[in-house]
């Protein structure tokens, strides 16, 4: 990074796993029986969404963790964090002081899992193809700040930034910049269904039900170069309704691993009864919960309504009633173990109180009780989020002052709807796509931002974002991100709930599930082997 070090200190502490039950992980050999991962990530293609794999179209978790293990971008975040490091370059670096000008060299011999090669043209297609697309679903925002890309023979990529970006090789590490070939993406349309096609570690085959992707099987790509080292030749990825059924299937040996969404009842089940044979995994989370407002809804376009909803909501009852140890309240978009955190909204408001929530809504002339619908996905986080949910709409109807009513919808239908501004108040999560500030706040308040919100702040959008790009030491950006978190306490566009912990359940003969997972709750399939634990 152009010899600059990217200081993201407050992570730096999380990066060490810890391990329940019996035994640490070793290390694992190459080959060997198919190792079995269970997630309760549902992959479906609807009549909105029928191309859930492509990268111009995917932004989320579980999506994200298919294509990571088949698509390989330029750089790629280490196993341990930290700055990006090359994987389909061989160097990548800054070439001015500015943070402007981002200069990278393909490896020797680049070929696609079908051996055709990889040139410098493909990446600058790829990333150009998401640009154009610019799918309302899509992360076409985390690139929409290069202004050209110019390349230089077939080895060579030079990316002309607008403005000055020192998180720019943390977004080309994300999917969002996959390279993929050309002949298999089309320039300006979506490639439907669950094919996949790049350069990545793993070929893969998709086992589909209907319009759902039951199991996904990943091989290891003879052709891949890069940085990864495999651990293992086969991996499968199946698909589970629930956190229990996939429980009883790691219970019984038929699977090796589950990763999320593990219940809190099976987290604290495995962590006071451990057995003999399942090790529980804790590791570095940088998940978070809120509530996102439709600021043009007529029952909460007065800010008063949102900030007595911040003013009532008891956050650490939530989150030790529903989810116990394994989430703590959180009172900012930015969890507090990334640098530039502040806790703005417990400034601004203090404990849950609700003669202050009354004084709120009395003074802004707001008559009571306040009637609102809180919507939420049912099948995307885990099934704790319909008592979440439940929980939060006691805590406001107990105040007197909301008169509040639930309403689970499935993500297939959910997502869309929360797009076209169907829902006053609904509940979304967010993994980030790297571990820094600016991924907590610019997918928020960016222009074409992720929430599809009509809430905008210039102050935010054009001068504390960009301020907040120019420092390649994070740590002297915390002043614009304390700026921007004071603003967002004040004006309620989003009501960060809790901040969660990440873990999986592997059996013991399973290695590397230390690494199986990052902070940023990116699987790392290639870290797994079968040995002795």
């Amino acid at each position: 990074m152009n010899r600059k070090t990217l200081v993201l200190s407050a992570v730096v502490g999380l990066l060490a796993p810890v391990l329940a039950a019996c035994g640490g992980s070793g290390s694992g050999g190459g080959g060997g029986k198919t190792i079995v991962v269970g997630t309760t990530d549902q992959f479906v293609a609807t009549k909105d969404a029928p191309a859930p794999l492509d990268p111009a179209h995917a932004y989320e978790t579980g999506i994200w963790n298919v294509m990571l293990q088949t698509t390989q971008s330029l750089v790629h975040v280490p196993r341990g964090g930290g700055t990006p490091v090359p994987d389909a370059a061989s160097s990548c670096n800054f070439t001015d002081k500015e943070n402007e000008s981002y200069r990278c060299t393909l490896r020797s011999g680049l070929e696609f899992a079908d051996g055709t090669k990889v040139t410098a043209d493909d990446v600058k297609y790829s990333i150009q193809r998401v640009i154009a697309i610019n799918d309302d679903n899509g992360p076409a925002g985390l690139l929409d700040n290069i202004d050209t890309m110019e390349t230089k023979g077939d080895t060579e990529i030079v990316f002309h930034l607008k403005t000055p970006d020192a998180t720019f090789p943390y977004k080309l590490a994300t999917p969002a910049a996959a390279i993929v070939p050309k002949d298999k993406y089309q320039p300006k349309k979506l490639r439907d269904g669950f094919e996949i096609d790049g350069s990545g570690p793993y070929k893969v085959k998709a086992e589909v039900k209907g319009d759902q992707a039951v199991k996904f099987t990943f091989t290891k790509n003879p052709n891949y170069k890069g940085d990864l080292k495999l651990s293992n030749d086969k991996v499968e990825l199946r698909s589970f309704p629930s956190a229990e059924a996939m429980g009883t299937a790691l219970g019984k040996g038929d699977i090796d691993m589950m990763t999320r969404a593990m219940t809190p009842a099976q987290i604290q089940q495995m962590s006071v009864s451990p057995s003999k044979d399942i090790n529980l995994v804790e590791m570095p989370g940088l998940e978070i919960r809120y509530l996102g407002f439709n600021t043009d809804d007529p029952s909460v376009k007065n800010k008063a309504v949102r900030q007595a909803m911040a003013q009532a909501i008891d956050r650490s009852s939530l989150a030790s009633k529903v989810y116990g140890p394994t989430a703590e309240p959180l009172y900012s978009l930015i969890p507090t173990s990334i640098a530039g955190h502040t806790n703005s909204f417990f400034n601004k408001y203090g404990e849950a109180n609700k003669a202050k929530a009354q004084a709120i809504l009395k003074a802004a002339n707001i008559p009571t009780p306040v009637k609102l619908t809180l919507n939420y996905t049912k099948d995307h986080y885990g099934s704790s989020t319909e008592e979440e949910f439940n929980v939060l709409s006691e805590q406001l109807n107990a105040t007197g002052l909301f008169s509040t009513t639930t309403q689970g919808t499935e993500w297939s239908k959910f997502r869309p709807a929360q797009k076209k501004g169907e829902y006053a108040v609904y509940g979304l999560g967010w993994f980030p796509d790297f571990p820094d500030p600016d991924n907590f706040i610019a997918p928020f308040f960016g222009k074409d931002n992720f929430l599809h919100t009509p809430y905008a702040n210039d102050d935010i959008r054009n001068t504390l974002i960009p301020a907040s790009r120019v420092a390649a030491d994070r740590n002297q950006a915390s002043k614009s991100f304390e700026q921007i978190q004071d603003i967002v306490a004040n004006d309620v566009p989003v009501l960060p709930l809790w901040q969660g912990k990440q873990y999986v359940a592997a059996r013991t003969d399973i290695t590397g599930t230390e690494w199986a997972i990052n902070s940023a709750s990116n699987l790392q399939l290639w870290e797994l082997g079968r040995g002795k634990s």
